[in-house]
């Protein structure tokens, strides 16, 4: 039989393993810390009983992932629940762009050109959704299996997202989809900055912006089950800090920022890949706050209280402005912050009229300062009267997150800039993203494509390229 290792165990690690395993290998996952999952846990932070998702927290792409909508999951207890409203974005005049799974819904409630706009550009690729997916998360320099469909939805998605902005009139429209485009954390004025907003809209419009019901960590506690189920094993507390640590195998798979698989396999590594790993480059931090809420939040703009997402940014020239300052290393005065209310659509994460409220701010890499009251006045803003229902909070600085989780390099939770060249080739200049350049060695975390997401299509087709690669030594 053969053997593989997977070192780091997040959802593409696991993922991975699983794809690995299914195929008849024997997999071992070694992850450093003492909990496997990543970014895709859960626990308690300021009351007990309230339950806050550490990271990954609301799963449009997960629910329609390819590679995990076929593992069923559900076996194991994985269960996702929708909320009445997926997105909110409110403004200043108590009005929102706000997201409903139906686009016509939507479209209805921008209303006029914007809605009919918003159908133009969401109709045709969500009723396909499913067949573009296999396109849309993978490696793009490829030959596609649906070039046509892939070219209805990839034109807008070449374009800044400040350019698409302009086909709506009316800032709702606008701020709607800046919100999403913005959770690329880049630059809204830069090419491809649109097609993380058109992905997650998207899919969220075919599945819905979806919550793991008990936490996101469901998800990783199912992958491991179904791994465990197929004879592969989870070892953590182990930390791979060079090669020569690993167990002999036929494949190594590593779920780690490309910096840190360059220290481990050293001068093993050919040397262009090990420049491009080391120079690889990472983008803006987040900066968390979990907060404990009496009676929930008091929004201005109702349908905010029936979101299961809402987005803090102004209006879309305010949250461009905020993007454009983070990624210049400039704290704005104004983040974009992110609120997740998933308790709306999974009540069991409450403790009877408290609740948990899960935020981040965008800041730049590596911020050292305090966002708690940026992140508070922001929220205020939109809900005036929230600070005297805070019964406590929690909150993870940049630092934190990239002690929690090596891959978060200054608080980066997308693993690397998405930039231009490594949203179309990952973390180094070739067609196989995957590969290190070492044979039986693959990269398969959120740094290569499609990128961040508790989807597992990182890991999957990472697993699928080295497969492929046995299969060639075997025949030979």
């Amino acid at each position: 039989m053969s053997t593989a290792v997977v070192v780091g165990g997040g959802p593409n690690g696991l993922a991975a393993a699983v794809r690995l395993a299914r195929a008849g290998v024997r997999v071992t996952v070694l992850e450093a810390a003492e909990e496997v999952g990543g970014g895709a846990r859960s626990g308690e932070a300021i009351v007990p009983g309230l339950l806050h998702d550490h990271c990954s927290a609301v799963h449009p792409m997960t629910i329609g992932s390819p590679f995990l909508r076929g593992l069923g999951l559900e076996r194991f207890g994985l269960e996702f629940r929708l909320p009445e409203v997926d997105c909110a974005h409110p403004l200043d005049d108590g009005t929102a762009g706000v997201l409903y799974r139906s686009v016509a819904a939507t479209a209805t409630a921008l209303g006029g050109a914007d809605g009919r706009r918003w159908r133009q550009l969401f109709e045709g690729p969500v009723a396909g959704y499913d067949r573009l997916a296999a396109d849309i998360m993978g490696p793009l320099l490829r030959l596609p299996r649906h070039p046509l469909r892939l070219a209805r939805f990839g034109l807008p998605a070449l374009l800044p997202a400040s350019v698409l902005a302009r086909a709506f009139s009316g800032e709702r429209a606008r701020a709607l989809f800046g919100g999403a485009a913005a959770h690329a954390f880049r630059p809204l004025h830069r090419p491809l900055s649109a097609a993380i907003g058109l992905g997650l809209l998207t899919s969220g419009h075919r599945y819905g912006w979806a919550v793991a019901a008990g936490g996101s960590g469901a998800i990783t506690r199912a992958l491991v089950a179904l791994l465990t189920e197929l004879g592969g094993t989870v070892e953590t507390g182990v930390r791979v800090r060079d090669a020569a640590q690993l167990p002999a195998a036929d494949l190594v798979l590593y779920d780690l920022a490309p910096g840190a698989v360059a220290d481990i396999l050293g001068d093993r590594l050919p040397p262009r890949a090990a420049r491009a790993y080391r120079r690889f480059r990472h983008g803006p931090g987040a900066f968390k706050v979990d907060f404990a809420v009496e009676g929930g939040v008091p929004w201005t703009a109702e349908p905010a209280r029936r979101a299961g997402t809402v987005h803090l940014g102004g209006t879309f020239a305010e949250l461009a402005a905020a993007e454009r300052a983070v990624a210049a290393g400039r704290m704005p005065r104004r983040p974009f912050v992110l609120v997740g209310q998933q308790y709306l659509a999974d009540p069991q994460r409450s403790v009877g009229d408290i609740h948990p409220l899960w935020t981040y701010a965008h800041v730049p890499n590596g911020y050292p300062g305090d966002a708690t009251e940026a992140i508070t006045a922001r929220i205020e803003r939109f809900a005036p009267g929230f600070r005297e229902r805070i019964i406590g909070l929690a909150v993870r600085r940049p630092a934190d997150f990239a002690a929690d989780n090596p891959n978060f390099v200054g608080g980066d939770i997308m693993t690397g800039a998405k930039d231009v060249p490594r949203l179309l080739l990952g973390p180094r200049p070739t067609l196989h993203p995957y590969a290190t350049g070492l044979p039986g060695h693959y990269l398969c975390s959120a740094a290569t494509p499609p990128g961040p997401g508790a989807h597992g299509m990182c890991g999957a087709h990472a697993a699928e390229a080295a497969l492929a690669s046995l299969r060639n030594r075997t025949r030979s």
